[in-house]
């Protein structure tokens, strides 16, 4: 009996187990169509197929990156959450296959050798249909109540219910939630946020071996019984995997969850790490510079467009200075292409955007769509105000309003503010105090955990997100 649910906990793998899971079968479908492709392409050519004369003769090196390059046009569709919808997934593969073939030709009409249209051509279509088939497979499979984690609550209280609106506005569900655990005998029984209160900690162990449990999620915010701590102990003995409530959240949802943290998390999540972040600063700034000089030239090349649509639409100025806080509180100027009215802000008074502002122009409309009003940003890049990847900027009277409103908001200016960013592709513009808020659990994830990798993913997503939104 305990080997079999050893063996069935084997499959039930969380959140970080099913994202490799991912890519490890999208790197092998990659593959796998790259061969096919090449052996396509040797027939097409009179080859007789996949040969050592064929690849020797015809086959780049550049070919065998392909299965690479297809990942990171695939990259939005690791997101666990985003990977167990079907509609999102034939929607990315769909559109990760468009910008693939506009590349190609993009860089075929650019280049001066000839290069193997049927080749890739093939491994394009191979490679969608096959990673579509693979996850749908996956859908079916690991969104089944056998493949899934079985998690216990621990604490009713706030954060009980905290995370309980994160798991319930999750489709499909993360986990199967069984159900939630709680020392207060008056609540034995009752509902929180849908889920029942089945049973008190001194039950845990018991429950564990009856329900299969793999996960505890500890949501005690008080002090915490040593009895309780014991048990914890105990089920973690028995391979129970416990996770703080915290924890949880950001594994969750990509935030951190700021109405339950005490006032020292700031000083134990930032201040300490920051000691150890010199190496990841240089190459930060080194790849900065570079982004910062292609995105200046890139400006250079649309100006002359953007800014005669501008004068024809509304006349001076084409672009447009605000003061904004950088990092540790440093006041400087902001460069965007105009997109308001030039009296947008006649009474002197800082106003959030709002999706149907009737201060923006008829061509600010279409630049906020396309976000390209943020590209002559890369001059506050290459002067060192900005970076590629941070927080948005804000001016300082809105910091000012919002820090007094909402708990560890001046923590964004730990670092410097970002043409894009983790609350930038994940959430877009807030237009209230309550989606300010949301987007600064994003910008706290993205200080607390930042680093080289997690900064391309970023960049590799924020096309997608331009395509997408903008207000």
């Amino acid at each position: 009996m305990a080997r079999q649910q050893t063996t069935s906990t084997l499959w039930r793998l969380d959140l970080r187990g099913r994202r490799t899971l991912l890519v490890l079968g999208d790197l092998l479908i990659g593959a796998a169509a790259m061969v096919a492709a090449l052996i396509i392409w040797g027939l097409s050519e009179e080859w007789l197929g996949l040969s050592f004369a064929f690849i020797r003769a015809r086959v780049d090196f550049w070919f065998y990156l392909l299965p690479l390059v297809w990942l990171l046009l695939i990259v939005e569709l690791y997101d666990v959450h985003r990977a167990a919808h079907r509609r999102q997934v034939i929607n990315g593969i769909f559109t990760a296959t468009v910008i693939g073939f506009v590349l190609y030709l993009f860089v075929y009409f650019a280049s001066e050798n000839p290069l193997p249209r049927r080749g890739v051509a093939a491994f394009l279509g191979l490679a969608s249909l096959m990673t579509l088939v693979w996850r749908l497979l996956y859908i079916r499979v690991f969104t089944a109540p056998g493949f899934m984690r079985r998690v216990l609550l621990v604490g009713a209280g706030r954060a009980g219910r905290t995370i309980l609106e994160v798991v319930n506005a999750l489709e499909p569900n993360p986990f199967e939630l069984v159900g939630l655990i709680d020392d207060a005998p008056e609540l034995l029984g009752s509902e929180v946020e849908g889920h029942q209160i089945i049973a008190n900690s001194d039950s845990l162990l018991e429950l564990i071996e009856r329900e299969a449990i793999t996960d505890i999620i500890v949501a005690i915010s008080g002090t915490m019984m040593g009895s309780t701590f014991q048990t914890l102990l105990d089920a973690q003995e028995r391979g129970v995997e416990i996770t703080r409530m915290p924890v949880a959240y950001e594994e969750l949802v990509g935030r951190v969850p700021i109405n339950i943290l005490e006032a020292d998390w700031i000083l134990r999540s930032f201040v300490d790490e920051f000691r150890i972040r010199g190496f990841y600063e240089v190459v930060k700034r080194s790849i900065d510079i570079l982004g910062g000089l292609v995105g200046v030239l890139f400006v250079g090349l649309i100006l002359p467009v953007i800014g005669l649509a501008i004068l024809i639409d509304n006349g001076w100025p084409i672009f447009y200075g605000q003061e904004r806080l950088g990092k540790g509180g440093q006041i400087y100027e902001i460069i965007k292409f105009r997109t308001m009215l030039r009296d947008a802000e006649a009474d002197g008074q800082p106003q959030l955007a709002t999706e149907d502002d009737t201060r923006v122009t008829r061509m600010g409309r279409f630049l906020r769509r396309t976000h390209l009003d943020e590209f002559p940003q890369f001059f506050n890049v290459l002067r060192g105000d900005m970076s590629l990847v941070g927080p948005r900027a804000e001016r300082p009277q809105l910091v000012n309003h919002f820090q007094r409103r909402i708990p560890f908001y001046r923590a964004r200016l730990l670092v410097k503010p970002g043409i894009t960013g983790w609350a930038q592709i994940n959430y877009g513009y807030a237009s209230n105090l309550a989606e300010t808020m949301m987007k600064l659990e994003y910008d706290l994830y993205y200080i607390k955990h930042r680093n080289i990798i997690m900064d391309a993913l970023i960049l590799l997503r924020t096309p997608a997100t331009m395509l997408g939104k903008g207000q």
